[in-house]
């Protein structure tokens, strides 16, 4: 084997943080910069027209409990493993967050946890963050299929519920059936492993989040002056997440994703295209943007550790 000397590898480190933030910061800026969906003058009009401080700090609160109750699920499912503090959680979750902005999913946020602990930890801590992030999906999931049937899409709605029902069905018909020695009762062993307080309380923490993000779009659209009955915008808010939820993409490429979706519904209640786009890229700068900017920090400071408990 060859030995790195050790002020190398802190150096490699260090070029490698600096990559992951620096990339983070272009594909923010590129699709900000190059968005030809989005008209700033008529933006910066309407901005100017409607300013508000706490108009402004309303909308900003939703982002702050947003990502404040990401940050409890993450400590509240990490207490399986082990203990630890509000900071620690906020540095693991918005650390991960700038990690994982370029990668299709999300999935280099799994990774980005992962090396917060020991290395024998690994399987168990994306484990963990797939049981987080997994409750959001399923949440997802059952309030978009709502939104499918108030909004009268019945045969989108109960091809959903249909799929979901044969899933269910042949999960527990197959449970015993291995894949490269994996099975689903495997799988729904390791889920009984973790305590039901701490599921429950992810339950719990996720429906919360769930309704904190969906009102805050909501609470957008009105500040546009979209003016619909609330159970037809909500219904359409739901919808749009679900099924931009379930198209691949990357991170940065979340808001142009849930953008397009949200033309073609909202367009069909006659909400106007740019204003549509525009609240698609704000949810993205308050939600992602401005979480990553804070989560390059702590991917700067990160310190790589023979062994973390």
């Amino acid at each position: 084997m060859i030995s790195i000397p050790h002020k190398a590898k802190q150096f490699l480190v260090f070029l490698v943080k600096l990559l992951i933030v620096s990339a983070a910061f272009y594909f923010i800026y590129n699709q900000l910069a190059n968005n030809d969906q989005l008209d700033w003058e008529k933006f910066i009009t309407l901005v100017k027209e409607k300013q508000s401080i706490l108009g402004i700090l309303f909308l900003l609160s939703f982002s702050v409990a947003n990502r404040y109750l990401e940050i409890l699920k993450w400590q509240n499912l990490v207490s399986f493993l082990k203990p630890i503090s509000l900071g620690e959680s906020t540095k693991q979750v918005l650390g991960a967050l700038t990690a994982g902005i370029f990668t299709p999913n999300g999935l280099g946020e799994y990774a980005g946890k992962a090396l917060y602990f020991d290395k024998k930890k690994t399987k168990k801590v994306i484990f963990l963050n797939l049981i987080c992030n997994g409750i959001q999906m399923i949440l997802t999931v059952i309030f978009g299929t709502i939104g499918l049937f108030i909004l009268g899409y019945w045969h989108w709605a109960l091809a959903i519920a249909g799929l979901s029902i044969f899933f269910i069905l042949f999960s527990f018909l197959s449970k015993k059936v291995k894949i490269k020695g994996y099975s689903i009762e495997k799988l729904f062993q390791k889920i009984n492993e973790i305590p039901k307080s701490i599921h429950q309380k992810n339950i719990f923490l996720g429906t919360l989040r769930y309704f904190v993000f969906s009102h805050q779009y909501y609470f957008l659209f009105l500040a546009f002056d979209v003016d619909l009955p609330y159970v037809t915008m909500m219904a359409t808010i739901a919808t749009v997440y679900f099924l931009a939820s379930s198209l691949p993409s990357f991170q940065f490429l979340d808001f142009a994703v849930k953008g397009s979706v949200a033309v073609f519904f909202f367009g069909k209640l006659g909400v106007n295209e740019w204003i549509v786009v525009f609240i698609s890229t704000l949810m993205w700068f308050l939600n992602v943007v401005l979480p990553v900017v804070i989560g390059s920090y702590y991917v700067m400071i990160f310190k790589v550790l023979p062994q973390r408990q």
